[in-house]
């Protein structure tokens, strides 16, 4: 901690991380500080306003090497805390050590360009405790709506908009310097600090009675402005420091206050489709032509194991729009935000009565957020009993890859436990490993069901287990969909979970969030739950979100769902998901082997059927099986997790039987297909399998010559031809796509002209 300009030449650092501007305002050159990191060897990472980047030089044009920050801004609610998307951007020779997802360009089949998510897709389950990163769900929705912010008012616009910002701001400044408040910097942005001295907290009173909240400092009063400020609220800020000034005049005599050296010259969002959408009615329809490119829930089952793609009902998300939910910033005063504090205290209520603990944290926001805050919480407990050392965390082969992740994040070390061939977690193996660690025993961490979509039989004696040997139980709530109203982690000996609000609790998915992930505990590790310094500036555990109770806007979702489901149907959702799941089991099984099932050949909400013996008879792969499911009008399933080869599929309670079928009979038909490679009817790479999906370009193509005809490639059996679902691309190239690494999205125009 200290001033980059003054401090760095007497550390020794291996990066730093700075702010543009500062949070109180202030706007400095970083050049000199990154400049002194480079000196050092060190990194320079600089979170930005992406507003202000608008006017200001960029970070990159700075040095930085890396950039962080909230697309908040663009078009996104507070929401008291949440959700918004945060980007980050790196220089070219750390792209590759990026964490999570990257969108990046590929080539189809026909050599077309087709976006796809590259390098570190699911990272984790590869490298597990060695992953860069623990992120499982990102803020891809709020992320498209800030996107579509930028789309529809493009650089021009947004230039305007901090143009006029930083107006209304240098005009909010001069009014104050002339009442004898002068702000601490001259140069800044959108938000100015002044010292109010002994007039502080009257100033704040009158600011209050004007419904104007400042934000206060240890010795200061901050005032951020953005776009929907007006003179009126400007004139109002001035009333509250004591004086009645006229905007008009004030703004007649004010100069910006951009320092000159750091205004931007480079041109930004120069792909045309930031140019080309500015009536209401093309943005409406360039988005349509987008979700039209989709294939989501809305127009068939997604049958992603592990994920719960279960119905959003509109009713649900409605109170997501209301002002009085969205328009409330994270750290307003309490007073001004009881109708959020009675919905937090009934949902924690809501899920410790459904989960069997004793406390919830609404804090994390995301599944492996909440990994990550339930194992401080593990710490911490440890640490307070002096028994620190206990770092050792076990986790079962089958675990989703955020749970080693997680494990590293928090400085645990990582052994693995073996699973029986059925699927379960080997409890000799599990015995014997606590036995051997009994006195570095933190904690294992194990999901239930487990991932392999079976009820673990021997959980009671596996958290026994751990809690003879001093561990605690770290039970990952993934799959709470198949528990609900049946049986309670808290009951059963799990000391901590993870709750993910968007699956069990229908927050919808968004193409891969914003997500909840809020904890539950017993009653010996609430005291070690993230606590805030806003909120509680002395908890043990410190914050694990920038806002208290992290996306507190999306809560009401789930507080909707619960409210309108009761327990009796919350219980008969359960009971429909797992029937679901073994409907589909027992429909497919005689077609692909479902792998893993319990004593009595069921499974729980979710099965994993095995191709991979068809690789030896035909030749064709699970990524063949996938592709063909979309001509067949479906998402694949997940495919190779956590068995390498395999299909896991899960139909949650939403669907009905008709879609279960459609689903099972596509299925089905494809192993017809791969039945008629067995046979010799054409090779697997000549097939419609391997050829899959087909595309509109298949349909109108001249010069058919494949072995099977165009009707079954285009409309297999069971397919109508009026409601069809094409997908924009045909197979992607992935080897091409990880090797030739493109972040950016040029017009496509400029690859067609690469390629000639």
């Amino acid at each position: 901690m200290g001033d980059p300009l003054t401090d760095l030449d007497k550390s020794d650092v291996l990066g730093a991380l700075l702010q543009y501007p500062g949070s109180s305002g202030a706007l400095r050159d970083l050049r000199p500080a990154i400049a002194a990191l480079k000196a050092k060897g060190a990194l320079a990472i600089v979170a930005a306003d992406l507003l202000a980047l608008t006017l200001l030089a960029s970070p990159g044009e700075l040095g930085a090497d890396i950039a962080i920050g909230s697309a908040q801004r663009f078009g996104v609610p507070m929401g008291y805390g949440g959700p918004h998307a945060a980007y980050m951007a790196v220089r070219d020779a750390l792209k590759r050590s990026l964490p999570g997802r990257i969108v990046g360009l590929s080539v189809d089949s026909r050599g077309m360009p087709a976006y796809r998510l590259a390098l570190q897709t699911r990272e984790q389950h590869i490298r597990r405790e060695k992953a860069t990163s623990n992120i499982c769900t990102a803020q891809v929705l709020l992320a498209v709506i800030a996107a579509m912010y930028a789309v529809y008012h493009g650089p021009e616009g947004l230039t305007q908009i901090a143009r006029n910002v930083h107006r209304r701001t240098a005009v909010l400044a001069a009014g104050l310097r002339k009442l004898g408040f002068a702000p601490d910097s001259e140069t800044f942005f959108d938000t100015v600090s002044v010292d109010a001295g002994a007039k502080r907290a009257e100033i704040v009173a009158r600011a209050a009675a004007e419904k104007i909240n400042l934000g206060i400092g240890d010795s200061d009063l901050r005032i951020a402005l953005d776009e929907t400020t007006t003179s009126a609220t400007v004139e109002a800020v001035w009333r509250a420091f004591g004086g009645t000034l006229s905007y008009a005049e004030i703004d007649a005599t004010t100069r910006e206050a951009l320092p000159e050296a750091l205004k931007r010259a480079t041109p930004f969002l120069t792909h045309p489709v930031f140019h080309a959408h500015r009536s209401e009615t093309e943005m409406l329809r360039y988005m349509r032509k987008l979700s039209d490119r989709d294939l989501a829930l809305d127009r068939a089952m997604i049958p992603l194991g592990s994920c719960t793609m279960k119905l959003n009902a509109t009713t649900e998300m409605m109170p997501l729009t209301w002002p009085e939910f969205g328009s409330l910033h994270p750290f307003a005063p309490r007073e001004q935000a009881k109708g959020y504090h009675a919905l937090f205290a009934r949902l924690e209520k809501w899920l410790c009565d459904i989960t069997g603990y004793d406390a919830i944290s609404l804090q994390p926001n995301s599944g492996a957020q909440g990994e990550y805050a339930g194992l401080l919480a593990i710490r911490g407990y440890h640490a307070a009993r002096g028994e620190s050392h206990r770092k050792i965390c076990l986790i079962p082969s089958s675990a989703h890859g955020t749970n080693p992740a997680s494990a590293a994040m928090v400085g645990m070390d990582v052994v693995v436990v073996a699973c029986e061939k059925n699927g379960d977690v080997d409890v000799t193996d599990l015995r014997a490993k606590a036995e051997k660690h009994a006195n570095d025993l933190a904690a294992v961490m194990i999901t239930y069901p487990s991932t392999h979509g079976v009820f673990e039989e021997h959980i009671r004696e596996i958290c026994d287990i751990v809690h003879g040997h001093g561990g605690q139980v770290y039970l990952d709530g993934a799959n709470l969909n198949a528990q609900v109203g049946l049986s309670r982690p808290g009951d059963y000996g799990a000391d901590v979970s993870h709750l993910n609000l968007h699956k069990t609790f229908c927050i919808p998915h968004g193409g891969g969030g914003p997500g909840m992930g809020p904890i539950g505990v017993k009653a010996h590790l609430a005291p070690f739950l993230p606590g805030h310094p806003a909120t509680q500036g002395d908890a043990p555990v410190g914050p694990v979100s920038a806002a208290p109770f992290g996306s507190a806007s999306i809560l009401t979702i789930s507080y909707i769902y619960i409210l309108m489901m009761g327990g009796e149907g919350l219980k008969r959702a359960t009971e429909i998901a797992i029937l679901n799941a073994n409907y589909i089991a027992a429909r497919l099984d005689a077609h692909f082997p479902v792998l893993y099932k319990n004593a009595t050949g069921r499974v729980a909400h979710e099965c994993i059927v095995d191709p991979r013996p068809l690789k030896t008879t035909s030749g064709v792969t699970v990524d063949d099986i996938a592709k063909r499911l979309i001509d067949y009008g479906f998402h694949a399933p997940t495919m190779s997790f956590p068995v390498p080869g395999t299909l896991m599929i899960e139909p949650t309670e939403s669907e009905s039987k008709a879609e279960l079928d459609r689903f099972c009979d596509a299925m089905i038909a494809i192993r017809k297909e791969i039945a008629e490679v067995e046979a010799g009817r054409f090779k697997i790479e000549a097939s419609p399998l391997r050829h899959a999906p087909h595309t509109v370009h298949d349909i109108a193509d001249d010069a058919w010559n494949r072995a099977y005809t165009r009707s079954e490639g285009c409309f297999p059996d069971g397919v109508s031809r009026t409601d069809k679902y094409w997908c924009p691309v045909g197979r992607v190239d992935n080897v091409y796509g990880d090797r030739n690494l493109v972040c950016s999205c040029p017009p496509v125009s400029d690859y067609a002209e690469a390629a000639e």
